[in-house]
């Protein structure tokens, strides 16, 4: 999309050092993504400082600002601010490949990179995956603790387990059924 374009990082004309772009993300940079379904609304300023080297390029994004989310308890909509930054590294290669989750390889006559992608995926990871109302918070915490309140939690520790086998060879004079016998030779 001819949108889209416009998130080219034009790295072939940098020279070596460090450089800082800026982006604006709007409803339109949010609907230029066809699959879609979590955001479509929001204003982001996204900060790239880019560190160009003779062998790699290290992008820092930093994007801030708030995203349109609809509430999962009461379906209102709110704001929900986000703070986001990322580190994606661009190492110089024979073909173009992604290598790692933060590691991509590009070829030395790359004209551009668009960022564009990597901004979308770092808003949606971001994104909590239970959307609650700020108003609904409160009410969400209460009920949480009411579920817990009379339940027990057994929490597994290893000398519980040295206690209940030292218990359990004290108890050998007792008769054992000679099944259990058998499995307890194959433990061994």
């Amino acid at each position: 999309m001819k949108f889209l374009r416009s998130f080219d990082i034009e790295v072939i004309k940098f020279k070596e050092g460090q450089h800082e772009i800026e982006f604006l993300i709007d409803d339109q940079f949010f609907s230029a993504f066809e699959d879609n379904e979590l955001v479509e609304k929001g204003k982001l300023t996204t900060r790239v400082i880019m560190h160009k080297g003779a062998n790699l390029i290290e992008m820092e994004f930093d994007i801030a600002g708030h995203v349109r989310l609809t509430c999962d308890r009461s379906l209102e909509e709110f704001d929900y601010p986000l703070d986001i930054q990322e580190e994606i590294i661009f190492k110089y290669g024979s073909e173009e490949k992604e290598i790692d989750d933060n590691i991509y390889m590009i070829t030395r006559d790359t004209p551009s990179i668009n960022v564009a992608q990597l901004i979308y995926e770092f808003i949606l990871l971001a994104i909590p995956a239970k959307k609650i109302h700020p108003d609904h918070r409160n009410e969400l915490d209460e009920e949480d603790d009411s579920d817990i309140d009379g339940q027990y939690i057994y929490i597994d520790d290893q000398s519980d387990w040295e206690e209940e086998e030292e218990n359990s060879e004290e108890n050998e004079d007792t008769p054992v059924d000679p099944r259990w016998e058998m499995l307890k030779k194959l433990k061994k």
